[in-house]
């Protein structure tokens, strides 16, 4: 019975690692999605763009 305990804990460490890479992968997905859509949303520097002139 002392295999399937040790087995069973491994299974519970392995667990634990997915679980925690997925987490921190969710949580670097939505940073980098949350610094798009403000650089997305950012206002040009004033004398970004060259004046028109015909």
């Amino acid at each position: 019975m002392s295999d399937d305990n040790s087995l069973t804990g491994k299974a519970a460490m392995a667990g634990a690692a997915i679980g925690s890479a997925a987490l921190a992968a969710a949580l670097l997905y939505a940073s980098r999605r949350r610094e798009r859509a403000q650089a997305r949303n950012a206002k040009p520097a004033p004398g970004a763009n060259p004046p028109e002139t015909d």
